[in-house]
């Protein structure tokens, strides 16, 4: 979901984004449920604002499409391993000599420098290297990756704001450049920021791990009823909440709680203190009680409650938009918003192929051109 996610926003933000598939299309187009073969739901959550044509760049035909198309392009992203790029003769000098202004943006696994450099990656195995099953294990006692794709998206996203300030920098200079955005390196940057702890300093000052994040009774609270999320942080909000529940004196009488810095000394003796007190009560008893006393909190979402919540909702965030294909699909829409330049859904996800003569008609090939390509393979259409 990695470059598939970045093009996606990139496409909110209003960019032509041309989907260049191989002739088994996006492997995510596979994974199920799906209405129709080749549209699995996590394809059509990740490819709106996208037309779609099939390559086949182990062919000169194809390869050739493909420099036609970048010779006009603002951006080239891919994320396929760099070996594989170079052999198709498709890697960041060949691009750049077609098209100096472009911005190559390389979505992989490791950096090219380092000793990992050309290994595959996968979502799965970037949250390993980076330690987050480790972390969940700490606290559950079992490793366990993180259930959404979360270094996919991460980077993505990563990748979004890398390519934006390249094109910056192009509309300043008119230079085009490759970037990197290698998993490991980025996911590690995002994981240790919050870890390095005692090893931030040289020498090392203690071990690495954020204690707030890493306590066993950081979870969800148990009510009498249920489950709620409350976060009690700051002095304020913690004199607050004694004063409220009628222990004013709680903090005077165990200095573990007197205080913020004694507090972030003592996370594991807070975090269960404040469970057993949460058990006393029913959850809407809480969400009142921390309404009233302006303390950060929130229900526990499931999956089905998160789709069908009443904020997203007014916002508008799930947003339905008809598919030819597929009919109403529900797809999560643009986050931010904007006062003069909103993202936007143009154009549902793409059938595979589905774009192939337009896009290349619209790069100046003539229908002869287009021919040859179908009759070597080269280019490859859906079946109508």
């Amino acid at each position: 979901m990695m470059g598939p996610y970045a093009t996606m926003i990139l496409g909110d933000y209003g960019a032509d984004v041309i989907k260049v598939e191989s002739p088994d299309g996006d492997v995510m187009r596979h994974a199920a449920p799906m209405r129709h073969p080749g549209m699995g739901a996590m394809y059509l959550q990740g490819n709106r604002n996208k037309r779609s044509i099939v390559l086949d760049l182990k062919k000169t035909g194809g390869r050739a499409a493909l420099l036609r198309l970048a010779a006009d392009a603002d951006v080239f992203v891919h994320n396929v391993r760099p070996a594989a790029m170079a052999r198709l003769k498709l890697g960041a000098d060949d691009l750049l000599a077609v098209n100096p202004r472009l911005v190559y943006a390389s979505l992989h696994g490791f950096g090219e420098t380092g000793p990992y450099a050309g290994r595959p990656a996968y979502d799965d195995l970037i949250q390993g290297l980076t330690a987050l099953p480790t972390l969940t294990g700490q606290i559950t006692g079992e490793p366990r990756y993180s259930p959404a794709t979360m270094a996919d998206r991460i980077v993505g996203l990563n990748a979004v704001h890398a390519i934006l300030a390249a094109l910056f920098h192009r509309e300043r200079t008119g230079e085009g450049q490759a970037i990197e955005i290698p998993m490991f390196e980025t996911m590690a940057q995002f994981v240790l920021g919050d870890h390095m702890a005692g090893r931030s300093f040289e020498p090392p000052i203690g071990p690495p791990g954020y204690s707030r994040l890493l306590s066993p009774d950081r979870r969800p609270y148990q009510t009498s009823d249920g489950y709620i999320c409350a976060l009690v942080y700051s002095d304020k909000q913690w004199n607050a909440f004694f004063a409220k529940i009628g222990l004013a004196n709680e903090a005077d009488r165990d200095p573990r709680l007197n205080s913020i810095s004694a507090r972030t000394r003592n996370y594991d003796f807070v975090y269960d203190w404040f469970s057993q007190v949460m058990q006393t009560r029913g959850t809407a008893e809480w969400m009142r009680f921390f309404d009233e006393a302006d303390i950060p909190h929130a229900p526990l979402h499931d999956l089905d409650s998160l789709i069908d919540d009443p904020h997203l909702a007014a916002v508008g965030l799930v947003q339905s938009l008809e598919h030819p294909t597929e009919g109403t699909l529900r797809v999560a829409g643009p986050a931010a918003t904007w006062s003069r330049t909103p993202p936007s859904i143009r154009t549902y996800p793409p059938n595979l192929g589905e774009h192939g003569r337009e896009i290349l008609r619209e790069a100046g090939l003539a229908d002869a051109e287009i021919a040859a390509l179908l009759k070597e393979g080269a280019l490859i259409e859906p079946n109508r």
